[in-house]
Order: structure tokens, then sequence, then C-alpha cells
């Protein structure tokens, strides 16, 4: 957010409302833009057949509509059209190592976003929404690899879920004990940080030799992943 601009709040509804930990709550959309931004993996709750199913699956957000591949989802929408469903993106940042086990935690960033997605079916849109998705995987490889042909885009389900209904919640800083009883037994506490980066590159081994790495890739080795 630009110094001065005015500030970007979520609109509070009964499912996104804060019950608990409610200081960990936040309702700037500012926050729900980077949460979504440094990833690519959510986890989708959705019920098929009278089952509820948690499906991981990849997304891209373009600050208005998550779009994610939904085939199980599919599934449910054309059975019934107005199916709710709940995806989530949590960043695990560290272990909150208390004096107490009571009072271990951990440091996070999660957003949920509640709603009924839309099935994208037009040609253009659907191009747009996975252009969306593999960039905000893999910035650039969009242009690099082959895109998706006429009978691909018709076998893919996309699904687009607009940011409407949204719950933030970020928990950062050390324990909470360190000023109650627990503080006299001499107990080391603290947080543990959790990071992870990018690998080296592992070719295909079925690759022809004098094919290198785009720069694309090469260039996010060692960089943090989220």
């Amino acid at each position: 957010m630009n110094p001065g601009s005015p500030q970007r709040l979520l609109p509070v509804t009964e499912r996104t409302r804060h019950r608990r930990l409610r200081e960990q709550g936040s309702l700037d959309r500012d926050q729900l833009d980077a949460i979504l931004g440094a990833g690519f993996v959510c986890h989708l709750g959705v019920t098929v057949d009278g089952n509820l199913l948690v499906v991981p699956t990849v997304y891209g957000s373009d600050g208005s509509s998550l779009y994610f591949h939904g085939s199980v989802a599919s599934r449910s929408l054309a059975a019934s059209p107005d199916a709710q469903v709940c995806v989530t993106v949590t960043h695990v940042d560290g272990l909150v190592l208390a004096r107490s086990v009571f009072e271990h935690g951990v440091n996070y960033r999660s957003a949920m976003i509640f709603g009924t997605p839309r099935p994208v079916t037009d040609p253009e849109e659907k191009l747009a929404g996975l252009r969306c998705l593999t960039e905000q995987a893999t910035p650039g490889q969009w242009d690099y690899a082959r895109r998706p042909s006429r009978k691909e885009l018709a076998a893919t389900a996309l699904l687009a879920l607009p940011l409407d209904e949204a719950s933030v919640k970020i928990r950062t800083g050390a324990p909470d004990d360190g000023d109650g009883e627990d503080a006299r037994l001499g107990l080391w506490a603290g947080v543990m940080p959790l990071r992870s980066a990018w690998g080296d590159l592992e070719p295909d081994p079925l690759l022809p030799e004098g094919i290198g790495a785009p720069a694309h890739l090469t260039k996010r080795v060692g960089t943090a992943a989220n």
C-alpha cells in the first residue's frame, strides 16, 4: 500500500468474523493480496457426492479472483451449481517454543476465501487464468513453454473464485509467557524460524545435451520460496 493511500478493508461476514485469537486477525486487503501472492498451492474444501474433501491444488490470483484447477470441484458444481467452497492458503514462518507446552504455537500467515466458484469456459479467459496460475508459480514460464492446445484447453477444468469474502490471520513474534510464572523455570524460549528456498535445478534425464536452463529459472535458485 502506498503511503497516504486509504487502507482497503475486507468486509466482515458471519464466516469471516474473527471469533478466536482476534488479535491475530486482520481486515487489511493488502495483507490478503500479499499472502496469496507469496504462494501457489492452496487447499480446496468442497463436498462431492456427500463427502467432504480437502484437495491441494495450484492457484493464481489476479487481485480480484482466485483461479485454480478444479476437476473435483467441477464435479460438485455440475450437480449443484450453487455449491460453496472454502479455499485456504497458509505459510508457516516458524515454531514458537515457549516455556510450557501449552503456550507453544506457530508463526504463520493464513487466508481463507469463501464463496461459489465459477467454471471458466470462455477460451480467452481460460488462457488468461492459466497464465495467471503459471506465472504465479514460475514467472516467465508462460512465454517460455508451449502453451495449451485447443484440445488441452478443453480438457482443463479451471475455476474462478471471487475474493469478496475472505478471512486473514497472522501471528508473529515471541512466546506469550515471558512475563508469567513459567518465566522463573529457567528454560529457553523463543522462535525457531522456518525458511524455504528454491534448490538447484535438476534437468530431465532425457534432456538432450546443449539445452541449458532459461534465465528465469536459474535466477530463482537460492531465493526464498515464499
